[in-house]
């Protein structure tokens, strides 16, 4: 059975996040927190850039007129046009050379190992193999830690454990690049697609305004709509189950493009 086809929403995010070419521009002045920029244009002549303020440094300044001076001749990251054409440029992304050039050594799909560094409820910070001292490049998001259902971060990973991941993009911009521990493993709804029709009872995990979320086998939750819980008409869930609570369901859909398991309720027609 075929693996899920990758979302082409993240894709074409992934495709904006590429490098792009570094051009040297001159500043020439400042508009607001924006600085704005004069450099070769592509039929020889000149033309004027902007490099906003959120891609003139990794510092932080209250100015870019803090970090640069008319005059001043810096390399600066393509970014695309914008503003009737424009074009946008990133001062930050070159801003430390070994850290782009560490950077620009990845791609999609390779492997590498690292130690875990800080760990929060929006994701973890990871010390990736190879980097320049005194940063830390790797950033693995919640939900590319595990195909398993879990409250925290910190019940699939802990500060100081050696990984492995794999990459999803090098960002030269943000200067970090980020990684999945969850690419590495099996996806569980493959083997557990063959499920469809199935009775299963499991704990309920999380209720939700219009549903709840039940525990199936390890690593495998499926969400049964407040519609299924009861013939009566219900305003919540909680009227009727609360979480932790063994609930039996029956498996109506395994969707393996969405990622999701739809479940219904257990009739009279148990197989």
């Amino acid at each position: 059975m075929s693996e899920p086809a990758p979302d082409p929403r993240m894709k074409s995010l992934i495709n904006q996040l590429q490098p792009g070419a570094v051009r040297t521009v001159k500043v020439i002045g400042f508009d607001g927190a924006d600085v704005l920029v004069e450099l070769v244009a592509a039929d020889g002549g000149t033309e004027i850039g902007r490099i906003p303020r959120q891609d003139a440094s990794m510092r932080r300044v209250e100015n870019p007129s803090e970090l640069f001076e008319v005059g001043q001749e810096i390399n600066a990251e393509e970014i695309g046009r914008w503003r009737e054409g424009q074009l946008h440029l990133s001062a930050r992304a070159c801003e430390i050379p070994a850290l782009r050039s560490f950077l620009l050594a990845f791609e999609r799909g390779q492997v590498v190992a690292g130690t875990v560094s800080e760990v929060h409820n929006f994701g973890v910070f990871v010390h990736v193999d190879g980097e320049p001292d005194g940063l830390c490049t790797g950033f693995i998001r919640v939900p590319d830690l595990t195909w398993g259902w879990i409250n925290h971060p910190s019940e699939a990973v802990e500060v100081g454990q050696r990984i492995t991941a794999e990459v999803i993009i090098a960002e030269t911009r943000s200067g970090q690049v980020t990684l999945s521990l969850k690419a590495l493993q099996e996806d569980p709804l493959i083997r557990f697609a063959d499920q469809v029709g199935r009775v299963l009872t499991g704990p309920i995990t999380k209720i939700v305004p219009f549903g709840v979320f039940v525990q199936l086998v390890p690593d495998v939750v499926g969400f049964l709509h407040l519609s299924e819980l009861a013939d009566e008409p219900l305003e919540t869930p909680d009227q009727l189950v609360e979480e932790g609570e063994l609930i039996t369901v029956k498996v109506a859909e395994v969707d393996l493009q969405r990622h999701r398991v739809r479940l219904g309720a257990a009739g009279a027609d148990r197989t």
